[in-house]
């Protein structure tokens, strides 16, 4: 099996920062607009080398996401920025109609996504913005797995037209996808080879997975691990190629089970190959406050637990 090797550890709000940064200086139409959470956000570098093009906008996400609509009929490319709740939950009427509907080339970046906010507790953590917003017509949605990725994420979409929900954390996490590794929207990333069954994981249970196929490499269970960085559009290719070689299929992702990446490909398999799946996501729950370790033990998104429904679908083929 192909080895990653662990090149450090960074939080992906840290790509996303030096990502944003990055164009600052290269693409001079990119604005970037936060809701009171620069340092939360990493646009600190942003805001300092472009004081002219960054836009503090205070505690008033919806008028945020006003302004960046309105931004883009002057060819601007705003990059919003805030918690992943606030992001979508607080802001959703906003998005939807004036930069969903009106198709407007907003990126919106969002924090501390999922259960790794950790102590924040529920009222800040969200579990159901994929869901949200990959239900929006012509909305992209992209939830990168380590920096290198976050950053390559964050630069791509800069040069991508249309509006696009960019995902991402606060916990420290490995950094295994190489710094160069090209960053194709829409295009299911390959890690392991595997002939016994397809795992599909997303954001912080990329890692995971590896760990997890490496763990059943040793009992004799042969795991394909594909990196779904983009949840919409759905490399449907890639999954029904892998699919049809492994007949079983596990998903991963730190979201709940309803509204999902699992729930994406099980509509794809209905519809083109029905194939035995699991779910490895949070189940109908709201998170709660604790350590992000805890939390993702407590809500079964550790490696063991991938382990598990990778032994409990292979046993249904």
């Amino acid at each position: 099996m192909k080895e990653y090797p662990v090149l450090g550890t960074k939080d992906t709000r840290s790509g996303f920062g030096d990502g944003l940064a990055e164009l600052g200086r290269t693409n001079k139409n990119v604005v970037a607009l936060c809701a009171d959470l620069i340092g939360s956000l990493k646009m600190n570098q942003f805001k300092d080398e472009n004081p002219e093009r960054f836009f503090q906008i205070g505690i008033a996400e919806a008028n945020m996401m006003c302004i960046a609509a309105g931004m883009t009929i002057g060819g601007k490319i705003p990059f919003t920025g805030t918690f992943a709740n606030f992001s979508t939950s607080r802001v959703y009427d906003q998005i939807r109609q004036s930069i969903a509907y009106s198709d407007k080339n907003v990126k919106i970046c969002a924090s501390h996504a999922g259960l790794t906010l950790g102590e924040d507790g529920a009222t800040h953590q969200v579990l159901e913005d994929i869901g949200m917003m990959k239900m929006l017509p012509g909305m992209t949605v992209i939830n990168p797995c380590d920096y290198n990725q976050t950053k390559a994420a964050t630069l791509a979409i800069a040069d991508f037209e249309g509006p696009v929900y960019l995902r991402f954390g606060r916990p420290k996490v490995p950094i295994f996808i190489p710094e160069n590794q090209p960053f194709i929207i829409g295009e299911a990333l390959h890690l392991t080879e595997g002939t016994d069954v397809s795992v599909f994981a997303t954001g912080h249970l990329v890692w995971k997975a590896l760990e997890a196929a490496k763990e059943l490499e040793k009992e004799g269970i042969s795991v394909e691990v594909i990196n779904i960085h983009t949840i919409k559009p759905l490399d449907v290719k890639s999954i029904l190629e892998s699919v049809q070689k492994t007949g079983a299929v596990v998903s991963a992702e730190e979201h709940q089970i309803a509204g999902g990446l699992g729930e994406s490909i099980a509509q794809v398999l209905a519809t083109n190959l029905p194939t035995p799946m699991e779910f490895v996501a949070v189940n109908d729950s709201f998170g709660e406050s604790a350590t992000p370790d805890e939390l993702m033990a407590k809500y079964g998104l550790e490696t063991v637990n991938i382990i598990e429904a990778v032994k409990k679908v292979v046993a249904r083929k």
